[in-house]
């Protein structure tokens, strides 16, 4: 008898003019073995959105995709009552094994996957002094690195959204996979989501200035903004050069810094405007559609505004706000040199429970799955590891200016940038 993952292949490739076609007419390339470490597999977790995604397919320039890969063996730290892994598992026709290392080796003695798909978001964790929650992502990789070292044999690993909330493991984790020689990706969906418009910033843009504004909590939804700032900067003129200094601003000191910005910190107000007037979500007064909210209407909505201040090693400046009250979107802006109108966009999150932008992410793991080659440098997550940690403690410090010199981080972006444009 057919099974799902059967059908679902075949059914994904079909056209009404090949819907007679026989199985053996679907092409037979080389399948890749994934193995998913997670904390959680429960509704609505990063595991059910992403892991699932190689289980079920996904939707891919209007036509159903279904990667090369079969999920064959997954680890999940966590396991409440609503985990969805022993179903997926007995749908999906893969084991849950009680370690990292036996779900790397599918119960054996050897390594036995081509890829690992590591997912340190959600479940019940602790939070620091800084208000970090502890997920165990640098943990669950060392784990996987050890198999690699006792079975001399490496995968690709995509490890999403954080390296890891402490900068110095993060920093291991991107020299481990480059000293024993596995691609390794992370990040955030922003990067790889749709753009309104779709704009790309030029290679080599000689960018003045920069702002991100956003919504949602600290050591959550601010690492996707400052994901969604440096896929832009790091494509200024010379590439990445790193940071300098961090200062995180809340409540009424981001009110007058706001009130007082001139063109050379990151924050104008015509960049702001120019954010505001892509948002898709921007607050209203009572009986209006699409009104541009006075400051009074700002300060009433946005009980405390959150902002990180940015300074570049080549003297760059840019700003990252969270905004909560006035919007739930993200958008950017740039001033570059010699053009009058800011260069902005939206990067588009399409709503739950499909968020088709998780997609896009897993398009990108499923490259670097598939030809052994990262589509773009861990690099960038890296550094925004380090933006957030930096963020917080000066949060921490009494919002003080935080000099960065561990963030000196070179490198320079693919040619072309990866986000979804159909």
């Amino acid at each position: 008898m057919m099974n799902r993952r059967d059908f679902l292949a075949i059914s994904g490739g079909l056209t009404l003019s090949t819907l007679a076609a026989p199985a053996c007419a679907i092409s037979e390339s080389p399948r890749k073995r994934l193995a998913v470490v997670t904390t959680s597999w429960r509704y609505r977790t990063h595991a059910w959105h992403m892991a699932e995604r190689f289980l079920a397919g996904y939707p891919r320039q209007g036509r159903w995709h279904m990667p090369s890969i079969d999920v064959v063996s997954a680890y999940v730290d966590q396991r409440p009552d609503d985990d969805l892994s022993p179903g997926r598992a007995k749908e999906f026709g893969f084991t849950v094994y009680p370690t990292v290392a036996e779900a790397l080796r599918c119960g054996g003695d050897k390594l036995d996957v081509d890829a690992v798909l590591l997912i340190g978001e959600h479940g019940d964790y602790p939070l620091n002094e800084f208000g970090q929650k502890q997920y165990p992502r640098y943990e669950l990789f060392s784990q996987i690195v050890d198999v690699f070292r006792k079975d001399g044999r490496t995968t690709p690993v995509f490890n999403d959204k954080h390296l890891s909330w402490k900068f110095e493991w993060a920093k291991e984790m991107v020299d481990t996979s480059k000293q024993m020689g596995f691609p390794l990706l992370a990040g955030s969906s922003l990067p790889v989501t749709w753009r309104m418009p779709s704009v790309e910033m030029p290679d080599n843009a000689p960018i003045e200035e920069a702002l991100v504004v956003a919504y949602g909590a600290t050591d959550v939804y601010d690492f996707h903004a400052l994901e969604t700032l440096q896929c832009m900067m790091e494509r200024r003129a010379g590439g990445e050069t790193g940071v300098r200094s961090v200062q995180a601003l809340k409540g009424e000191a981001v009110w007058t810094a706001m009130g007082t910005a001139k063109n050379t910190d990151g924050c104008s107000r015509r960049l702001f405007e120019a954010c505001l007037s892509r948002s898709q979500t921007l607050a209203q007064g009572e009986s209006f559609s699409h009104r541009y909210p006075t400051p009074s209407q700002m300060r009433e909505w946005v009980k405390e505004p959150i902002a990180y201040r940015i300074e570049y090693n080549d003297g760059t400046r840019a700003t990252m706000l969270l905004m909560n009250g006035l919007v739930t979107d993200f958008t950017f802006a740039a001033k570059l040199k010699g053009q009058r109108d800011p260069l902005s966009t939206l990067f588009y999150l399409p709503p739950n429970p499909n968020v088709a932008y998780s997609a896009a992410l897993m398009e990108n793991a499923e490259k670097m799955f598939m030809t052994g080659k990262a589509p773009y440098p861990v690099e960038r997550t890296l550094l925004t590891s380090g933006l957030v940690e930096a963020g917080l403690h000066s949060l921490a410090k009494g919002q003080q200016r935080l000099p960065t010199p561990h963030l000196a981080i070179n490198y320079r972006p693919s040619k072309e940038s990866t986000f979804w444009r159909r």
